[in-house]
């Protein structure tokens, strides 16, 4: 299993700023190890531009930050996983806290876009985590086999080589905390065990990110923790410089 390592640019950058920001990251991932792989996640008003310029960065593969689980319709400022493969797009987030929280998505909504995604021919990073009081009130397991039972209801095993799965703790996002490394080894148990029981044997080969303030000076410490095979970071991926030193880490 490769280790997956996204970057999540979130509402930042133009198409200008972000094929300079991706050509700079590609020259410092020139000698990227063949055991790990570069994901960028860029607005859509990039996406096409970036997709374009895809020569100069070639060990990274680009995604899109969301997506309607439909082929076409009247999904006024929505866009669909063919309109991400033809701008260059080969992956999507679903279900990142913020399209939870702030776009009151549900789980039945995220579930729904995660399989369309899949059978469209999109890898699918599926992200799952509790609030503070969640955390606080003993609900981490419940709340993440609740997130994972909706988000994995109808993906079929086969699309499983290009899923992965991402637990990000909505209280350390942007927020400068970080789960401790028993927190993030309790935490992505509690995915590893529910993956392994939804798909019988096959568990193992779906790859868990952590997402949480990952930084240049932590991401060697959390990506040697068990059952960690990847991250998805946020504010410390803007820059090439330090999100190379991540990727490489």
């Amino acid at each position: 299993m490769k280790l997956l390592l996204a970057a999540n640019w979130k509402m930042y950058k133009t198409g200008e700023e972000a094929v300079l920001t991706l050509t700079d990251l590609g020259r410092r991932l020139s000698s990227l190890p063949e055991d790990r792989q570069v994901i960028v996640f860029v607005p859509f008003t990039a996406l096409a531009q970036a997709g374009q310029a895809r020569a100069a960065f070639p060990a990274v593969s680009l995604g899109a930050q969301n997506c309607y689980p439909a082929e076409e319709g009247a999904f006024t400022g929505e866009i669909s996983p063919a309109m991400i493969r033809a701008a260059g797009g080969t992956w999507v987030l679903a279900g990142h806290s913020e399209r939870r929280s702030l776009f009151q998505e549900s789980d039945l909504l995220i579930g729904r876009k995660t399989a369309f995604a899949l059978k469209a021919g999109l890898g699918v990073i599926l992200c799952v985590g509790e609030s503070l009081p969640e955390r606080e009130r003993g609900d981490l397991q419940p709340v993440l086999e609740r997130q994972l039972e909706a988000g994995l209801a109808a993906v079929d095993p086969v699309f499983l080589p290009r899923f992965a799965v991402a637990y990000e703790p909505v209280w350390a996002i942007g927020t400068g905390r970080v789960a401790g490394p028993a927190e993030i080894l309790e935490s992505h148990a509690v995915i590893r065990a529910f993956l392994e029981r939804k798909y019988a044997g096959r568990g193992g080969e779906i790859g868990i990110l952590y997402g949480g303030s990952v930084k240049p000076d932590n991401a060697g410490t959390i990506l040697g923790l068990d059952n960690v095979n990847g991250v998805l970071v946020g504010g410390a991926s803007l820059q090439a410089e330090s999100f190379s030193a991540i990727a490489l880490a």
